[in-house]
């Protein structure tokens, strides 16, 4: 029974988890609030909370899995991709333990393991099975093989969709993070209300920037327009006067959007491959929105529909664990001197 000990800290949350056997037997996670004020991730301020968090968030998870060091068959931790400072920290810090413990060390991409955190609990996909990946820097629709054969068969060409809610949020002038405010006040609102264009983009990728223009715009104009034009401009007292009378639908509305851009792609991508097995994984696979039309849609095609427990959607150690683990039974190991990236290709 293999134990493998996980470092996540690819942007600004600290977490390190044990996987035995397969199973997740701890998942510690330091969050870093320091970040609200500025509106967004500072990375110097990230990896600087990273060097405070590691050792004790490690120690924790150690001790929630009733697992000492010298238990440990490998150490696995997030090579890439991320924030360059916050991934030296851990990846310096897993690179030592290993070292120290004379283990396997093993590298893990971040947007893989997303994926596989499809793998933890049950019930589990079957191989192949599609995965639509969705978080604050990546859009991805993956074919997944096997655990080591994954091949990304659409991606974003520009934003990612965690982008654009969270620059939706910060033009409604919601606070940071303000992905899950939309979703929180969309539950109220009228998704209908408003219409937004949809991208006529050609084949599996994704298209957000014209979308996020499009909110711009709208919301400058007070609702009367999404194309910028000097006489539909309204003033600063007008436009937050609309955003305060309609908060809800607007949010309501800015979310149906993207989640019908998203699940309109993973339709083609089922249809064009013939898979029945669908996942959802990535941070904003939280959304209920997503979550709630993922189900809806696999119900309407017959798909058998897979989404990971909450707590393995964001950035987690869980899903690096798992990952390590399979590759651990391929007899996969890196080098001490592997790279640290902050963009990486599969």
């Amino acid at each position: 029974m293999p134990t493998i000990l996980a470092i996540e800290s690819s942007c600004d949350e600290t977490s390190a988890a044990i996987c035995r056997d397969g199973k997740i037997l701890s998942n510690f996670i330091a969050s870093q609030s320091v970040h609200e004020q500025y509106g967004g991730v500072v990375p110097e301020l990230a990896s600087r909370a990273h060097m405070q968090n590691i050792v004790p968030v490690v120690d924790q998870a150690l001790k929630e899995a009733g697992c000492q060091l010298s238990g440990i068959d490998a150490v696995a931790f997030t090579q890439s991709p991320g924030l360059i400072g916050s991934l030296l920290v851990g990846g310096q810090f897993a690179r030592s333990l290993a070292l120290a413990l004379e283990k396997p060390l093993i590298a893990v991409h971040h947007m893989q393991a997303h994926v596989l955190a499809n793998l933890i609990g049950e019930p589990k996909p079957s191989f192949p099975f599609l995965c639509l990946t969705v978080s604050g820097g990546h859009t991805q629709i993956v074919l997944c093989e096997s655990p080591a054969r994954m091949k990304v068969i659409g991606e974003t060409i520009d934003d990612a969709a965690g982008e654009a809610f969270d620059k939706s949020a910060k033009l409604l002038g919601l606070p940071y993070p303000g992905g899950p405010l939309i979703d929180q006040y969309a539950k109220k609102g009228n998704p209908l209300r408003f219409s937004f264009p949809e991208p006529q983009l050609a084949g599996l990728n994704f298209s957000f920037s014209g979308l996020k223009t499009s909110i711009l715009y709208f919301l400058q104009n007070a609702g009367k327009s999404h194309v910028y034009k000097e006489t539909f401009t309204a003033s600063e007292e007008e436009k937050q006067r609309f955003i305060s009378e309609n908060m809800a639908d607007i949010c309501a509305s800015i979310q149906h959007r993207i989640i019908t851009i998203l699940l309109n792609k993973l339709k083609k991508a089922a249809v064009e491959t013939g898979i029945k097995d669908i996942c959802l994984a990535g941070g904003v696979s939280a959304n209920s929105g997503l979550r709630n039309g993922f189900a809806a849609m696999g119900k309407k095609y017959g798909w058998n529909t897979f989404i990971p427990a909450f707590e393995y959607c964001t950035d987690n150690a869980g899903m690096i664990a798992i990952t390590g683990y399979y590759k651990f039974l391929e007899g996969h190991s890196d080098p001490l001197s592997i790279p640290t990236s902050a963009r990486a290709e599969w």
